[in-house]
């Protein structure tokens, strides 16, 4: 497909994070200061992942009160509006932005009505995945997600863990996830971004309907053929996984291999604004490196409506559309 084309393709993006996607503009008016486009991307030759986590600290000033977020919700569907994306799971981590007058429940609504009135004015629809991250408690993560739960279906979608998987493991967090199973609640996991395979088989026995990254997966032909039978998706982030060095080359790249086997891989940009990327910049970008087709462009969509924490109808609207296309 030609850029073009690619810019047309109606897209579904299943992992992107809130506060690594704030537009320079957004982030400029809520601060009251220019920013430097250096201040919130990192460069082709970005070193580290501790490198590229530095940028999310300005915009983390943005998102501390409801109109913060609730600003934010709105711009993060007006850039994917963009990108002609038609559907997003949009996450982030509610106890990043807490305080003793802004508690849970408030800071999902006011990011809820943001998302809701940039629906109605940029026709992407929505879902909210709601982060624990690892350095927190997990009696402070099993609350959080407690109180997610009571949205769930009015705009939140799913669980997640995120965070420093190498520091914690996901076998430490076995108990809580059998609580979130047990509750209710979908998630889906990071695991295998930076850490070993056994956390991707941790999250797999946890009951994880999909994987965020999944890269240690590479070269464990058992562990793919148990995601392939399990029908887990795989999130996908090129770009930001090779900015981060989850990957040593583009070479090592397992997107072929992970289609080849049978999984139901898709393409996410993890953080539109800190890796400055796009749905079409990613898929423009494995069109390029690693050759996929146009057929195999319209078979990651399909992925990614079939594994989507949307209603039946909705999953079943999104993949009529692609049979069309």
């Amino acid at each position: 497909m030609t850029r073009e084309e690619l810019i047309k393709l109606p897209k579904i993006e299943l992992h992107c994070h809130l506060d690594g996607s704030l537009s320079r503009e957004f982030i400029e008016k809520r601060l009251g200061r220019t920013v430097r486009e250096e201040e919130l991307s990192v460069s082709d030759d970005c070193k580290s992942l501790s490198e590229y986590l530095e940028k999310f600290e300005i915009p983390g000033e943005c998102l501390r009160d409801a109109e913060g977020l609730e600003g934010a919700g709105y711009d993060i569907l007006r850039t994917m509006s963009k990108d002609n994306v038609i559907y997003a799971e949009i996450r982030f981590a509610p106890l990043l932005h807490t305080s003793e007058k802004f508690n849970t429940k408030q800071v999902i609504e006011a990011l809820l009505h943001g998302l809701e009135r940039g629906k109605q004015d940029f026709d992407v629809d929505y879902n909210v995945i709601v982060c624990a991250m690892r350095h927190q408690s997990l009696e402070e993560s099993y609350a959080m997600i407690r109180d997610a739960y009571t949205f769930l279906g009015k705009g939140v979608c799913a669980a997640d863990l995120a965070g420093a998987e190498a520091i914690y493991p996901m076998s430490d967090f076995m108990e809580l996830f059998e609580k979130v199973k047990e509750m209710g609640m979908p998630f889906t996991l990071h695991a295998g971004e930076c850490g070993e395979v056994k956390n991707i088989l941790d999250s797999v026995e946890a009951g994880a309907g999909r994987i965020g990254h999944g890269i240690a997966m590479r070269n464990h032909g058992e562990v793919e053929k148990l995601i392939k039978e399990r029908g887990i998706g795989v999130e996908m982030c090129p770009i930001s996984n090779l900015q981060t060095k989850a990957v040593a080359s583009s070479s090592e790249y397992p997107l072929r291999e992970f289609l080849d086997a049978g999984i139901l891989a898709t393409i996410n940009t993890d953080n539109r604004t800190v890796s400055n990327t796009s749905m079409t910049k990613e898929l423009e970008f494995i069109q390029r490196i690693y050759g996929i087709r146009d057929e195999e462009v319209l078979l990651l969509m399909r992925n990614a409506a079939k594994v989507a924490f949307a209603e039946n109808e909705k999953k079943e609207r999104m993949l009529k559309l692609y049979e069309e296309l």
